[in-house]
């Protein structure tokens, strides 16, 4: 079998961004001085990232800087433990409850990637989708309810990331004037709500936070066909119980952190 020979400037790429991880952001020429590469070379290894929403040059001191969607080539890391352990059990006994099924989503780069869902187990699914599955932001309810409910300043980089990859017209290039209000409306109203043409029928996403202090987990999404249960009757009927479904979530992963933390000490 043939080596594959590496792709250089993939791997010069990775080296920036190795770099700009240890420090709290870099000049062009400290990560000259790191990578030994030219300084034109390292300043287009830097604004390429920056295109890519993974850097951004920050404007007081010159230096380039990681934004948190560097956070998302982590996905699947760390988290696998909570989702399986916490989330999971808990999803499925909402699912029981009211039957439609229910899925449970994080935040992947600049879309919602799908960890866990109940799909398969209900019988009343209109469409039934997998986990691995990516969801855009800003045509979904789960989508929707992470960007109202995220830290400002994830939100402004997750708006400036879709912005720069969308194409004219298209809802990626939505306006921030007309955007804003109606994620402050979400925000206010606890759930985001989206529906969606699927196999020929209406099918409507209610969606909540499963949030941790300032800290968006995930979304929490129940779906329903809108000719069997109208929007104005799946509110009122299920979003409490989508609401407390996340809270349960949310109140064992706290008391599992909290654990955690203390365990050191209770072993001493």
């Amino acid at each position: 079998m043939e080596s594959t020979r590496p792709i250089r400037a993939l791997m010069r790429g990775l080296d920036a961004l190795a770099v700009l991880n240890l420090r709290d952001g870099a000049t062009v020429s400290e990560v000259v001085q790191e990578i030994r590469l030219p300084r034109t070379t390292v300043y287009r290894i830097l604004e390429t990232l920056c295109d890519a929403g993974f850097v951004y040059r920050d404007p007081v001191d010159d230096r380039y800087r990681l934004t948190i969607l560097v956070r998302g080539l982590s996905d699947g890391f760390d988290d696998e433990a909570w989702i399986s352990q916490i989330a999971k059990p808990c999803i499925y006994e909402l699912s029981r409850e009211v039957v439609w099924p229910i899925t449970l989503a994080t935040l992947s780069g600049t879309t919602m990637l799908v960890r866990e869902t109940t799909d398969h187990a209900s019988p009343l699914a209109v469409e039934r989708c997998s986990a691995g599955v990516r969801v855009p932001l800003l045509t979904s309810a789960m989508g929707l309810c992470y960007l109202a409910n995220c830290a400002e300043s994830e939100r402004t980089t997750l708006l400036d990331a879709l912005e720069r990859s969308a194409k004219p017209g298209s809802p990626g290039a939505r306006l921030r004037a007309e955007l804003d209000p109606a994620l402050a409306d979400i925000r206010v109203q606890g759930f985001a709500m989206h529906s969606h043409a699927a196999r020929g029928t209406e099918e409507i996403s209610l969606s909540v936070p499963v949030a941790l202090e300032d800290r968006v987990l995930a979304a929490l999404t129940l779906r329903v066909s809108a000719v069997a249960v109208p929007a104005a009757t799946a509110v009122p009927r299920f979003l409490p119980r989508l609401s407390a479904c996340a809270a349960k979530i949310r109140s064992v992963f706290s008391e599992q952190q909290a654990a955690a933390r203390g365990a050191p000490e209770a072993a001493v």
